[in-house]
């Protein structure tokens, strides 16, 4: 199943058709029929009325005398195919010699298929494209250059966009013994359709300034305008506005791909009125293709903010659901018509890889996988400039960090605009790797934002790392600014015991809140928010994130995967219910996870095991300096953080095995009440509080507050 946005072809043209038939009725009539292979499943023209369906001559062809009127077209989707007859028609003398040069096998034009659907109704839509440039500085709409804005005049008429182009005073005209002696070379030419015949016909091209330009009977008349070169649309001329009885040949479609044609036009007809402007009318390309800016498509940043269109949309991917899929999104309504099939599909297997002792075995495996993901075709073809929108990502799983370069390449970085994921790990379900993290952080810091489309909270989640930290959470999309300005208050205790801790924590919570109100500190003050982190389980835990949710500060968590461990208990690994940004760790990394937790206030309840290496983390923080001297609050009776902390603590002073840290201590007190604490607190935002290396340590490892 493979995602409509990979045609290499645009889907409003077919490749270029070779003449297979030939028939000459007249000395001015050539008919002939055409077949066009390998036209692209997106080509639209298999999904319209033929009628809006024309053959578009190559220039070169119209620019020496002829026109090309499509007389009947068979189209055959399936088999890739198209057979055309067309009836050429020669005006002048040129033209007449060149119908002896076409040959079968001749190269001469392609259909174009112009769909009313597509046309650009709005003049804004081109007029915003002047100052801007592709990844290749080349602009994407100018005329003579960014000087031809003022030039460029365009109308709304009958519900489209209609571009008048002057004409420069003059016309051209061709040395005629040296344009018949190149036929024969042009007709070698044509039999190669990549070979680019504008060039050589320009050699022998005359500019008669001053002459009028009029459309004489049985002639084609080559007039000129500044060069327009666009590369965000089909512009089209349309016949309708110029003068009585002239016409254009139908060498009429300006494309997007090139910067060699856009300013000679070939008229026929008879008409006494000099003509002073070509109009054009333009087709919009694939979204994928138009150049289009992110912050120009209101529709999908509008449904961006409503969760549940992104929820709907996964609910499109493919099963099962062990396979990795991904589709690239660049505009509102695609995302809200996503069907399975617009899905890449990918069923990944990573087989072991050898290491640095096999350097050239384990680069082609990695890049076997890496060509595996669903999501890289999306991303090469970025690289590739097949895809120039900018866009977001959809991705059923987090990308794997082997995705790295290619996610962070100049190209990539221009046009992703987000990415969006179900799920972090395929392997490992809600919970990323160091590697996965890593990646995260790399993708803030080259702009690209990161989302987790998450049914454990039924919210969408922006990955936020936070300022000073080498680490962040997925934080909903609305508290995201208060999470970045948030100072963190922490709890670390026992999943197996509450105790009245609940009542208490509710106090001191709202005695901070009440405390920004008359305090200026950088870390309490009206305008910094707090945020409350614990590892987001059951126990304790569970009141610290429902507290926080009940009083209104931002409840967050630091979750681990405890499903490889048989020794303890399994419910740790539950996220509780009340839980709004987190990270998750895979067991792995319990060690990483618990540094992660880079808190500007932990609080320390009774627990086992992993509260001590806790207590023991905070303790290594401030004396080694990564974090400045700030209160621990160990919530408990003193005898039993005496047994605890006390014995450790004297016999490291006895050793000397802490010598010049023994202040630490003076960071850790002991309280019973959340009273007792907002005093520790207190003190401590108005600068009276005796902590850090100034001040003598305390007897027992900690402070007993009384």
């Amino acid at each position: 199943m493979e995602s409509y946005l990979l045609a290499h072809h645009y889907d409003l043209i077919t490749p270029d058709g070779l003449v297979t038939k030939m028939d000459r009725p007249f000395s001015e009539l050539l008919n002939v029929e055409i077949q066009i292979q390998n036209i692209s499943p997106a080509f639209v023209g298999f999904r319209i009325d033929p009628v809006h369906i024309t053959f578009n001559l190559k220039s070169t062809l119209a620019q020496l005398g002829l026109n090309a009127v499509l007389q009947e077209i068979d189209l055959k989707e399936k088999n890739a195919f198209a057979m055309a007859k067309v009836q050429l028609q020669a005006y002048g003398k040129i033209a007449l010699a060149l119908f002896d040069f076409i040959q079968q096998g001749s190269y001469i034009g392609k259909l174009f298929a112009a769909d009313p659907r597509r046309k650009v109704r709005d003049p804004d839509y081109l007029m915003r494209m002047f100052e801007r440039s592709d990844r290749k500085g080349r602009p994407l709409l100018s005329l003579a250059g960014h000087k031809g804005r003022d030039e460029l005049l365009l109308e709304k008429i009958d519900g489209r966009t209609v571009a008048f182009l002057p004409l420069q005073n003059g016309i051209l005209s061709y040395d005629e013994k040296a344009i018949l002696g190149l036929l024969p070379t042009l007709s070698k030419a044509l039999i190669h359709p990549s070979f680019r015949l504008r060039t050589l016909i320009q050699l022998d091209q005359t500019w008669i300034a001053g002459t009028k330009r009029q459309v004489q009977e049985n002639q084609i008349l080559l007039v000129r305008t500044a060069p327009l070169h666009i590369r965000t649309a089909f512009g089209k001329v349309v016949n309708e506005f110029l003068p009585k009885a002239v016409t254009h040949t139908t060498a009429d479609v300006l494309e997007p791909d090139t910067t060699a044609s856009g300013d000679v036009y070939e008229l026929f007809g008879s008409s006494q009125e000099d003509v002073s402007i070509i109009p054009i009318e333009f087709y919009t390309l694939e979204p994928h293709r138009e150049h289009v800016f992110f912050t120009d498509r209101d529709q999908l940043q509008n449904c961006l903010e409503d969760s549940s269109k992104l929820f709907q949309a996964f609910e499109t991917a493919p099963t099962p659901s062990y396979h990795r899929t991904a589709v690239f999104i660049v505009k509102g309504e695609q995302l809200l018509n996503l069907k399975p099939k617009n899905w890449i599909v990918r069923d990944t297997h990573k087989t072991p890889f050898p290491g640095l002792f096999h350097p050239s075995e384990q680069a082609l495996l990695v890049q076997n996988y890496i060509e595996q993901q669903a999501c890289y075709l999306f991303l090469k073809y970025i690289e590739d400039g097949l895809i120039t929108s900018q866009g977001i990502l959809l991705t059923r799983y987090f990308p794997s960090p082997l995705m790295k370069r290619m996610l962070l390449s100049n190209s990539v970085q221009r046009c992703l605009k987000g990415i969006f994921f179900k799920t972090p790990s395929l392997a490992y379900g809600n919970f990323f790797s160091h590697e996965d993290r890593s990646l995260l952080l790399d993708l803030a810091s080259f702009g690209i934002p990161v989302y987790w489309v998450d049914d454990t909270t039924n919210k969408v989640l922006q990955y936020t790392p936070k300022p000073g930290k080498d680490s962040g959470m997925f934080v909903p999309g609305p508290l995201v600014d208060a999470f970045i300005r948030s100072t963190t208050f922490g709890i670390y205790g026992s999943t197996l015991i509450t105790g009245i801790f609940e009542e208490e924590l509710t106090a001191l919570l709202k005695g901070l809140i009440q405390m920004r109100s008359f305090l200026n500190h950088p870390l309490l003050n009206e305008n910094t928010p707090i945020a409350l982190v614990t590892g987001g389980g059951p126990g304790i835990m569970e009141v610290g994130n429902r507290v926080a949710e009940r009083i209104g500060v931002l409840s967050c968590a630091n979750l681990v995967d405890f499903r490889n461990s048989n020794n303890l208990n399994i419910q740790e690994q539950k996220q509780n219910a009340y839980v709004k940004a987190k990270m998750t760790y895979r067991l792995d990394h319990l060690v990483e996870r618990q540094a992660e937790f880079n808190l500007d206030f932990p609080i320390i309840l009774p627990g086992g095991f992993g509260t001590d290496f806790e207590q023991c983390l905070e303790e290594v923080r401030r004396k080694v300096g990564s974090i400045a001297p700030t209160p621990v609050l160990l919530f408990g009776d003193s005898h039993f953080w005496q047994q605890k902390i006390t014995s450790r603590f004297q016999s490291n002073l006895k050793l000397g095995t802490i010598k010049e840290s023994e202040w630490v201590s003076n960071c850790f007190y002991c309280i019973q009440n959340a009273t007792q604490g907002l005093k520790i607190y207190e003190q401590y935002f108005s600068g009276t509080l005796p902590i850090g290396s100034e001040y003598p340590p305390s007897p027992d490892g900690f402070v007993i507050v009384t």
